[in-house]
């Protein structure tokens, strides 16, 4: 049974790390290819290391004239509004279904469920209306809006999972040691509750920062654009009527960039939000 097991975990380790690699293929391509120059993107024999390449695709997207700067600010600009207004208003809603009993509670849950079923693109044209009225067509508050309306429903449905998890019984318990009812949120629940709004703001983020098709419907203007309507403008055919792959995919890279840096700080509030919650706990 032992040799089995072990022949058991080996092979499952071997099948894990193949379906690794198969996953992280198309990262590693575009960016070996973010290197190469046309003639060596479009060569027929793959050139697998991009040893001897180029910076001069990157040097070509950061020149001013590509209008990369510009749509890095707006999604930037775009992304920091609707995740903070996403996550305070997210997690006063999970607590509200979750730690009060309130008259419509279960419909308001059942109408955060029915929202998520509505396909996005069924309100494109009532949302361009509106936004359209407001005179917030191509502008940061405009898109922010309708974000945040998109992405709240979900975010309130994940964290209501979190708060319902933490018993009520602890925030008691540190009232009868003297601490107010805020205090006693502040210092024992908020702590357990840490890893969920980490993990509902990595949600938002990847939701707010990728998101395409609403925005090329109310961001019409090329100063507005943000970094994946920037992309899909940079992959189109040059006056040559060619297609500068090399340029794209160091386009590509940049726009992953911020998204790795927010990763890496989030994994560490993570850690230390779990840590620091079973202490408290």
């Amino acid at each position: 049974m032992t040799r089995r097991h072990s022949l058991g975990r080996r092979i499952g380790s071997v099948a894990i790390f193949a379906v690794a690699l198969l996953w992280a293929f198309p990262v590693y391509w575009m960016i070996n290819s973010s290197f190469q120059s046309a003639p060596t993107i479009s060569a027929l024999e793959p050139t697998w290391l991009p040893f001897g390449g180029t910076w001069r695709n990157y040097s070509a997207v950061l020149d001013g004239s590509s209008g990369f700067g510009q749509a890095m600010r707006m999604s930037l600009m775009i992304t920091a509004l609707s995740l903070v207004v996403c996550i305070v208003f997210a997690f006063l809603g999970a607590l509200a279904i979750s730690r009060f009993k309130f008259r419509g509670r279960k419909s308001f849950v059942l109408a955060i469920i029915i929202v998520q079923m509505l396909p996005a693109e069924a309100m494109f044209i009532a949302q361009y209306k509106m936004i359209a009225g407001l005179n917030l067509l191509n502008t940061v508050i405009g898109v922010s809006v309708i974000y945040i309306a998109s992405v709240i429903p979900f975010t309130v449905w994940m964290l209501r999972g979190f708060v319902a998890g933490v018993p009520a019984d602890l925030e008691e318990a540190a009232m009868v040691d003297g601490c107010t009812r805020f205090g006693a949120f502040m210092r024992v629940t908020f702590p357990l509750l840490a890893p969920g709004l980490v993990a509902s703001g990595v949600y938002a983020f990847i939701q707010v920062w990728n998101e395409f098709a609403l925005a090329s419907v109310l961001l019409t203007s090329d100063s507005s654009e943000t970094l994946p309507l920037w992309l899909r403008g940079f992959a189109e055919p040059s006056t040559l009527g060619m297609i500068e792959w090399g340029q794209v995919m160091a386009g590509s890279v940049l726009v992953a960039v911020p998204v790795i840096i927010f990763f890496l700080i989030v994994q560490n509030r993570m850690t230390s939000g779990l840590v620091g919650g079973a202490v408290k706990g």
